[in-house]
Formats: C-alpha cells, structure tokens, sequence
C-alpha cells in the first residue's frame, strides 16, 4: 500500500512537469519551423483561417522533436527537484532502489513510446500530407499587390509598373507610368497617367486599375506585315479603366499529389513501395548489364555478317564470336570490328540517362526507407532520453529551470547534430540507411545506461568532465602554454 501511494505520489509530481515542459518545447521548435516558412506567408493575403490550419498541422508534425527534449528535461527537473529535497536519499535509506523508485516512469514512458509509435504510424501520414498540401497551396498563392514608391513593380505578370508616389489615407497612386507587355515584347503599350487607385474584384479574378488625366502609347506591329514604318496609336484620356487578370484567391491543391510520397504512407505501405522499386532496380541492372555486356558487341557482329552470309541466324547458331570472325577475311573482318564498335558507341550515349534512372529510383529508395525508420526512431529516442535524464537528475541533484535547461539544451543539441549528419549520410547514400538513422540512438544509448549504472550505485560525476569542461580548460591552457613559450624562444 505505502509502495502504491509513492508510485502516485512520483507519477503526479512528474506529470505536471512533463506536461509543462512538452508545450515549452513544442513552442520553441514550432517557432524554429514557422520562421524557415516564413517566406510563405507573409505578403500574400492569406486569411487567419489558412494561417491557423497551418500552424495547426505544423504543431501536431513537431511531436516528433519536442517529444523526446520534453521527455529528458522533466526527468532531469523531476529527479533533480526529488534530489534537492533529499526526498530521493530518503526513500533509499528506506530500502528502495532506484530502479524501484523509476519504475512508474519506466512503464509511463513505455506507454509513451507505444503510443509515439502508432502516431508516427497511423496520424503522421495524414497530418504530413495536409501540412505539405497546404504549404504547396500557399507557395502557389499569388502575393499580395503591394507596388512600392520609386521603383518598377513586377508581381502581376506581364506588367511593369513605377509609382512615383502613394498616399497612405486614400490608396492613391500618384505619377503612374505602366509598360504592358501581355502581347509580347513587340507589341507593347505604355500609359502614363498622374493618378489612378488599384482595387481587387469581387470575385478575387482580376484587379481594377483607375487612371487619370494620362496617355496611352500603343505599338501597331502586329497589323501590319512590313517591317517599316511601324504605325502607334497615341491616345489621351481624362478617365480609363484597366482590367487586369491575377487571381487573388487561396486555392487548396489537391492532397494525393502528396500522399503517394514517403511523408504520406504508413509502415505497410512504405515496405511495398520499397520492394516495387527494388525491384524496378533491379530490372535496370540486369537490362543494363544485358545491353552493355553481352548483346551490343555480339548484335553488331551478328549485323555486319548478314552482308556477307545468306542464313545468318543458323550460321550465328553454328558458330560462336572466334569463329564467326574468323569465318571471313581479314579486311572483313576489320570492317566487321570497326563497325559493331561504332555500335558501342551509338549505344554508349545511353548510358548517362540509364545511370539517372537508376539514381533517381535510388535515391527514392533512401528516403522511403529513411521514412521507414523514422517510425521507430522515435520511441526509442524517448526511451534513451529518459535513461539519460533520471539518472543525470538523480546524480547533479539540481532542480528547477536552471542547470537541467542548460544540460538539456546541450545534450538535445548533441543528438541533434548526430542524427541530422547520419540522416545526410543516408539519404545521399554514403552510409546504409539504418546506419544513418539508428546513428544517434547507437551513441546516446550507451551514455544512458552508464549514467543508469552511476546512479544506481550512488556514484558521483563531476558535471565539468560530464560536459567535457575540464577537458576544453586543459586544451585550451596547453594551446596558451605552448604559445608563450613559442614566443619566449623566439625572444
């Protein structure tokens, strides 16, 4: 009984520390998103609705990042706050061993990683596929017309237009000149006009540009069929309309142009799309190696023989490439060489698109399979930050937003940098792709269950040498000694 009330005692105060630190981190590495896309956004009249969606679906996909980082860093403050408070000493001097007191949070975290599993499984491929629909949609969307003062403008396709003065109050354009090239280079029209006010339809199909007290230069190639003396047609007006087509609307594309790529398939579904392109691999070797090593040479002999014998294909049958060649003269047979070469060569020009093929279907291969991996890659990262965050807590004995922040932030860093060059490495396919991807999780785990030991032990680190601070002193003063006495020898 007194063993099930620390176990919902130790539960409840890691709960809410989790809870806490997973929307934290969530936030920072939404942030980090939001400003790569940035670019995608702002400018183009997007409505809040759009805006929203999207934010939405980029939360739900960064669980992947900010569950593992949320995971280390409340195990660090919960194991901290329990050291700090000596509660964790006292329930050892009790008779509990640390691996009893984590064994609440081994099974949470286990259900954690279940459940990290099955959503990187079943909910990843359809949030990914609507969070890449709708960045596509959005980098589709035509930007908002914003013409600055003193300079060309070119955001509506094939107009070029200078506005030499806006007034903010009233939207009006002031000193318009507008070169018009929808009817090619050679058939231009310029307008100029001292003012005018740009509005966007109601349908969002076209914008309406009002010009005033202006004149129109109009090139007149185009009805006349010598290349003299080509008319214009000057035009003055107190008043003109333009309607001018950009479609101002947010038109979702549709998503199964993205759900048949790797970021839109489950587990299943990625395995068979592996082995069909395997397989479409493999058919380009054996093709290749068919064409290139054993019929080009033979079919351009079997060629040039046909001018000199009656029944090729039984003599071919008879006879194999040595006695083939040897069935002519030597001038013949010359000619015979010279010309299956010149049909190696022919063929040769082939090769680079094959090769293209190949690495295209390859490289495919590698991010389907990277994909695969992710799925699993997830759990265990959660399990592995876990064993490094408890231990390390029970050991520093620092709670708070201090010192585990700092701790969390470098080791989340580390792994960081370890698994983004080992997903490099599989996707140019440098290394396999599990070496690649398990790379991190290959390093860290290691770290976890010797810092486990550590503090199942009671042993204690110095956090310097944990985080390699003594080691960068050390160097650093060796670097400095051996200056100084470079610079006292040569004194």
């Amino acid at each position: 009984m007194h063993i099930k009330k620390l176990y919902s005692y130790l539960i409840k105060s890691y709960l809410g520390t989790f809870l806490a630190t997973f929307l934290v981190c969530l936030f920072v590495v939404l942030m980090q998103f939001l400003w790569r896309y940035v670019d995608e956004m702002v400018g183009k009249g997007l409505e809040i609705s759009v805006l929203a969606e999207f934010f939405f679906y980029a939360a739900l996909s960064l669980f992947s990042m900010a569950l593992p980082l949320a995971i280390l860093l409340s195990s660090l403050i919960t194991f901290g706050n329990l050291g700090e408070r000596l509660e964790l000493l006292a329930m050892k001097a009790a008779g509990i061993s640390l691996f009893r007191i984590m064994k609440p949070y081994i099974i949470f975290i286990s259900i954690i990683c279940v459940g990290a599993f099955f959503y990187s499984n079943a909910a990843m491929p359809k949030i990914q596929t609507k969070l890449w629909t709708l960045l596509f949609s959005m980098r589709q969307k035509s930007p908002e017309v914003e013409i600055p003062e003193g300079s060309f403008y070119q955001g509506i396709n094939g107009y070029h237009i200078y506005v030499r003065e806006k007034d903010k109050k009233t939207k009006v354009l002031k000193n318009i000149m507008i070169y018009d090239f929808t009817k090619g280079f050679d058939n231009s029209v310029v307008l100029a006009a001292d003012s005018g006010k740009l509005q966007t339809a109601s349908d969002k199909q076209s914008l309406l540009l009002s010009l005033y007290s202006g004149e129109s230069f109009e090139n007149l190639k185009n009805q006349t069929s010598t290349n003299k003396n080509v008319p214009y047609r000057r035009e003055t007006y107190s008043y003109k309309q333009l309607l001018i087509e950009f479609d101002a609307n947010f038109n979702k594309v549709d998503e199964s142009i993205m759900s048949n790529r790797y970021m839109g398939k489950d587990l299943d579904a990625l395995t068979q799309a592996i082995d069909s392109m395997h397989h479409h691999s493999d058919s380009i070797t054996h093709s290749y190696y068919d064409l290139y090593q054993k019929q080009y040479f033979e079919r351009g002999l079997l060629n040039i023989s046909t001018i000199y014998l009656t029944d090729t294909i039984s003599t071919y049958q008879r006879y194999n490439l040595e006695k083939l060649l040897k069935a002519h003269p030597t001038n013949i047979q010359i000619e015979m060489v010279q010309r299956a070469m010149q049909q190696i060569t022919r063929n040769k020009m082939d090769m680079p698109f094959i090769h293209s093929v190949k690495d295209n279907n390859d490289r495919r291969i590698h991010r389907f399979d990277i994909e695969r991996h992710r799925k699993f890659t997830l759990s265990f990262a959660c399990l592995i930050f876990f064993f490094i965050g408890a231990p390390l807590g029970a050991i520093i004995r620092k709670g708070g937003l201090g010192l585990p922040v700092v701790i969390s932030v470098i080791l989340f860093i580390i792994y960081y940098i370890i698994d983004n060059t080992g997903y490099k490495m599989a996707r140019e396919g440098v290394w396999r792709v599990w070496q690649g991807i398990w790379l991190s999780s290959s390093i860290l785990f290691p770290l976890g269950i010797s810092l486990t030991y550590l503090a199942a032990t009671d042993r204690t680190v110095n956090l310097g040498n944990l985080l390699f601070v003594t080691k960068v002193k050390k160097l650093l003063s060796k670097i400095l000694k051996k200056n100084d006495n470079q610079e006292l020898e040569s004194n």
